[in-house]
């Protein structure tokens, strides 16, 4: 068992982070990646960033860690701006997806292991679906192959999120509860038929395309095995596309998908949620023509990983002038009666990625001088600050 404790989506409290590996063996982490049709915001960059932090803390501790992001490079919204463009669906994909790692290479974010594209799990894809009509959980109709929810008792196991909630949340976010061909609205689909002009492989089910949820599930499986150590994602994911992910892949396998669920708060900016539908986007590559990608970090890890914030223009200004002082005022000094800085730092970082308190720690050892560069530089470290 390690000393690190995590919020547990499911579980909703805060509980040991557990691996199935021991101390030295592999921890298995999936992040749900992005749709590239627009470039890297904020939002994208506090999320990863919180994966980034956790990967650091359990390699800090002697773990080897294994994180697959995906790229869901066919989608309704990819689809929609590159006929809006009057591009090619994976040109598009791959400029922005090209974009996107420059961003995170620019943030000091650790590389992923893999960053499978949903279009490259087609085979794996039918076969999962295939599994989960077989199980007795999925049905054709009109063309497609939905998850039947009625027959998931667990349903709602991840989010607890009533019926009302759930159908309001399906309607927001593409679930679309009103389609004709559901047996009941909250089904969701796994194989869809591709309308005109769109791509579409063959299956058994007509040739069509996978829906959103399935490409995940799909992925877990192939690149890291049937359960997981943690699956991650920002909150707005819990509901539909983990809910989902959650009951078509135990369906289909008859074990949990993963033994945590990690969730990110959202990013506000002018009063309401970054979002792309909102067009209200502070992007990774304006803020980097300006500010050091250190200060963009620290900015960011100024907030708890799991709690919505707002990002407001006097914090990298805030986070430069903090960075200056980490980088001036460690002196060399003794350690004094003061427990070390380092381990200050890990301590908050166990404590549910206190990144707030790992900042405050070291904020306070550089002021008092209760640490010399070498130590600072070694928890900073710990955040991916390089001073």
């Amino acid at each position: 068992m390690t000393p690190l404790r995590l919020y547990d989506t499911a579980r909703r409290e805060i509980v040991p982070f557990e691996p199935a590996a021991g101390p030295g063996g592999k921890v298995t982490i999936y992040t749900c990646g992005i749709t590239p049709y627009d470039s890297a915001h904020l939002g994208h960059a506090s999320t990863y960033l919180a994966y980034d932090v956790l990967q650091r803390r359990l390699r800090d501790m002697g773990y080897q860690t294994v994180l697959v992001r995906n790229v869901t490079d066919v989608d309704d919204d990819i689809l929609r701006k590159a006929s809006e463009l009057g591009v090619y669906y994976l040109d598009l994909a791959a400029e922005e997806m090209a974009s996107f790692s420059a961003d995170m290479e620019a943030l000091g974010l650790l590389p992923a292991a893999s960053e499978p594209r949903a279009t490259s799990a087609i085979p794996d894809i039918l076969g999962f679906i295939g599994m989960v009509l077989e199980s007795g959980h999925a049905y054709q109709s009109g063309g497609a192959v939905y998850f039947a929810v009625s027959s998931w008792p667990a349903f709602g196991e991840v989010s607890h999120y009533g019926r009302a909630q759930m159908l309001e949340l399906a309607r927001e976010r593409g679930g679309k509860p009103d389609d004709p061909n559901k047996a009941d609205p909250l089904d969701f689909v796994l194989w869809q038929p591709s309308a005109p002009g769109e791509p579409a492989w063959n299956s058994l089910w007509g040739p069509g395309r996978p829906g959103w949820h399935i490409e995940c599930s799909a992925l877990v499986i192939r690149e890291l095995g049937l359960t997981i150590d943690l699956h991650g994602g920002g909150s707005d994911l819990i509901f539909p596309h983990h809910e989902c992910e959650a009951a078509q892949s135990a369906a289909a396998t008859g074990e949990p998908l993963t033994r945590h669920w990690a969730h990110t708060g959202m990013v506000g900016y002018q009063g309401t949620k970054m979002s792309k539908s909102l067009g209200n986007l502070v992007f990774v590559r304006d803020l980097l023509k300006t500010w050091e990608p250190a200060a963009i970090r620290l900015a960011i890890l100024a907030h708890r990983y799991r709690l919505d914030w707002e990002w407001e223009g006097h914090l990298p200004v805030e986070a430069t002038a903090r960075l200056a002082r980490w980088r001036g005022q460690g002196n060399g000094a003794r350690h004094g009666g003061v427990r070390d800085v380092v381990d200050e730092v890990r301590a908050a970082l166990d404590d549910d990625l206190d990144t707030p308190a790992a900042l405050a720690a070291i904020d306070a050892a550089a002021n008092a001088g209760a640490a010399g560069q070498e130590d600072l530089v070694a928890a900073a470290a710990l955040l991916g600050v390089v001073l």
